[in-house]
């Protein structure tokens, strides 16, 4: 009788809960109202209510191509050669970067996967293919059993890519429906389970640039596009489209195996004198707290503590693979720069061991952003503990601030803290000369 039972188990089936990676795109902490926000976001507000919200949480990179490659490999971008946002051949060796993300390298999907998960990714991916880069390889190469790729993938879907950009008039899916579409083929995903547990990447596009949140606002000037109104009925939109996402997952009786983590790639940009990046300086294409601290909600009703705001623990981009690795029960997952931090989703509130690193800047042509020079930061940054250290990879215009007694980086204490400004410089510098590629060259990024 034990062996028929035995029999009846499906093969790897998952130990874990069904994953559902939200990630924003140049959403800023100062956007949602739950971090202080102008905008009602009740939905996002809700989920936090539900969940845990984090207020020391960052992104891999402050632009998205970097960003996501962290996500999905749980390793420094640069290891994957890529340092910039993906674009042309031409403009990506102006960057120094590969065309695509190496379908070798650590894979988060690729390990559910191997753990028993039905995967697969929606919306934005910006790690390879579109404009001339013509053999990125398919979302299968990465562990994907089914994508819904926009224009910058491998394979654009053609509701959202009627022609050769990002976006256009001509989409069937238009650009203010687009977060709904996506939600609803995610909804399509998870009812389609029968049973086996599923890992989404719903990798939004907005709030990005441009904000057409209406046929009206698609007639408009570029421009005038970019205003706040616009942005406002973007956001409430997305946070209208993430509720309904909650709601059928509720409907679909899942709630309680669902874990759903919202997160953004990287800061804002406009940052409307930085309301939209909550007061702190920089915005996206900088290495200060704006470009790089992102809002972090996470969602496992039972499992996540309720209407927790963690403000202890420092969270990397970089800990998602690792942190959703074990709680999915997954085997042999591959050495990488992030940290296995399912004690802090589930209520702790441990304190990180490594240091946390990044870079944004190969040269002074690719990287001269962002244009304010007040908030274009030095290109290497590290954070240990309080303290946050800001370098370039020559050793010179070293900053070092006090994040818990001055977030928004306005004293330098590199003189009162003569040593310790001295043994993080010589980390910071020491770390950048070990990523690969070095060089220089020029190009305009967008």
């Amino acid at each position: 009788m034990f062996l028929l039972f035995l029999l009846c188990i499906p093969a790897f089936a998952a130990a874990g809960p069904n994953i559902v990676f939200i990630l924003a795109d140049d959403l800023g902490c100062g956007d949602l109202s739950c971090y202080g926000g102008e905008t009602p976001t009740p939905n996002l507000d809700r989920l936090a209510r539900e969940g845990t919200r984090f207020t020391q949480a960052y992104s891999v990179a402050p632009i998205c191509s970097p960003s996501r490659a962290g996500l999905i490999t749980g390793q420094h971008p640069a290891r994957s050669r890529i340092t910039s946002f993906l674009q042309t051949r031409k403009g990506n060796r102006a960057c120094e970067q590969d065309d695509f993300l190496d379908p070798t390298a650590p894979s988060l999907p690729r390990t559910l996967k191997a753990a028993g998960y039905r995967t697969g990714h929606i919306g934005k991916w910006h790690l390879g293919g579109g404009r001339d880069v013509t053999n990125a390889p398919p979302f299968s190469a990465y562990g994907y059993d089914a994508a819904f790729g926009t224009y910058e993938s491998p394979e654009p879907h053609p509701e959202i890519t009627a022609t050769n950009w990002i976006w256009s008039p001509h989409d069937p899916v238009k650009r203010w429906e687009r977060s709904g579409w996506m939600v609803d083929r995610a909804l399509d995903f998870l009812r389609d389970a029968k049973g086996k547990a599923s890992f989404i990447n719903l990798w939004l596009d907005d709030p990005h640039t441009p904000w057409v949140p209406s046929q009206a606002a698609s007639s408009e000037p570029a421009r005038a596009r970019e205003r706040k109104p616009n942005l406002r009925d973007v956001l409430v939109e997305m946070d209208r489209q993430i509720g309904r996402l909650v709601d059928g997952i509720r409907e679909a009786g899942i709630g309680t195996n669902t874990l759903m983590i919202f997160m953004s790639d990287n800061g804002p940009l406009p940052t409307f004198e930085q309301t939209r990046a909550a007061g702190l300086r920089g915005s996206k294409l900088s290495l200060y707290e704006g470009g790089i601290r992102v809002p972090l909600i996470v969602w496992w009703p039972g499992r996540v503590p309720a209407n927790r705001v963690n403000d202890k623990t420092i969270f990397s981009g970089l800990d998602v693979f690792p942190t959703l690795a074990h709680l999915a029960g997954a085997a042999n997952m591959p050495p990488g720069a992030g940290e296995n931090l399912a004690k802090a989703l589930l209520g702790e509130s441990p304190q990180r061991k490594t240091t946390l690193f990044w870079e944004y800047g190969r040269n002074t042509n690719s990287f001269a952003f962002p244009r304010d020079a007040f908030h274009r930061s030095p290109n290497v940054a590290m954070r240990e503990g309080k303290w946050k250290l800001l370098i370039n990879a020559d050793g010179s215009a070293s900053q070092l601030y006090d994040l818990t007694a001055d977030p928004r980086e306005t004293r330098n204490l590199v003189f009162r803290e003569r040593k310790r400004a001295d043994r993080m410089s010589k980390a910071a510098v020491a770390w950048r000369k070990s990523q690969p590629g070095q060089g220089s060259a020029g190009v305009t990024t967008r």
